[in-house]
């Protein structure tokens, strides 16, 4: 039994993770945040609540700066202050801001949000227990290693989530009458919008996929629906 202990014990850590970042988000979401009720957003909003047979969609600004959309694990969708105000000052047009919100609605509906937050905890849970295993063979080298394998595990899930969300808004886009054309072009403002490097870092090291591959993903949809970026 005590050989099993430091797992056991990486996995209440775990759970106990869990419960403290789902309260701390919420808490957090619900203290900084307002609803959107920019007129031109809007519209765009209702058309798309009208493809997914929905009465509304709520949306709120969260007051950070870093521009970012994000799903709380509640199923609701930030836009944050820092990307609306680029959308004020014209760097980001309105059906791309649109296409932000279709792309978190797609975590939403394919329960990612819910599943990063598991993630995240069980991640945690994995990496003190491999920390805890490896630190008797490999004094000082354990932790690093274990932190490393954990960083992968999670660019990859993240990854393909993000893969999904992106058909998803593309599927949402075309039904709401918005069109594709907004989702791509702004794939090739987000390095510039949130300062990324990410075109210099290897792919497999990244939590969301390389521009280019986001994009002809998209435009394989486009060739399988034989529709256009409207």
């Amino acid at each position: 039994m005590l050989r099993f202990t430091p797992i056991l014990l990486a996995l209440l850590y775990g759970i106990f993770m869990f419960r403290l970042s789902a309260w701390r988000t919420a808490r957090e979401l619900d203290e900084r945040s307002t609803e959107l009720a920019d007129p031109t957003l809007v519209p765009l909003i209702r058309n798309m609540a009208r493809a997914l047979d929905l009465p509304r969609i709520r949306v709120h600004i969260y007051e950070i700066e870093p521009v970012n959309g994000l799903a709380a694990p509640d199923g609701r969708i930030f836009i944050t202050r820092g990307f609306y105000d680029r959308y004020r000052e014209g760097d980001v047009t309105a059906d791309e801001i649109a296409s932000v919100i279709a792309h978190e609605l797609g975590h939403v509906a394919l329960g990612h949000s819910r599943r990063r937050m598991i993630d995240f905890s069980g991640q945690n849970a994995l990496r003190t227990a491999m920390a805890m295993v490896l630190g008797r063979f490999l004094p000082g080298l354990g932790v690093m290693i274990a932190n490393f394998a954990t960083t992968l595990l999670a660019a990859r899930l993240s990854r393909g989530d993000e893969y999904e969300a992106d058909a998803y808004a593309a599927a949402l886009l075309t039904k709401s009458g918005i069109g594709t054309a907004a989702q791509k072009s702004l794939f090739h403002k987000l390095e510039a919008l949130t300062k990324s490097r990410g075109g210099t870092s290897p792919a497999w090291l990244l939590s969301h996929p390389k521009t280019n591959e986001r994009i002809k993903a998209i435009e394989d949809l486009e060739r399988k629906w034989g529709t256009g970026s409207a």
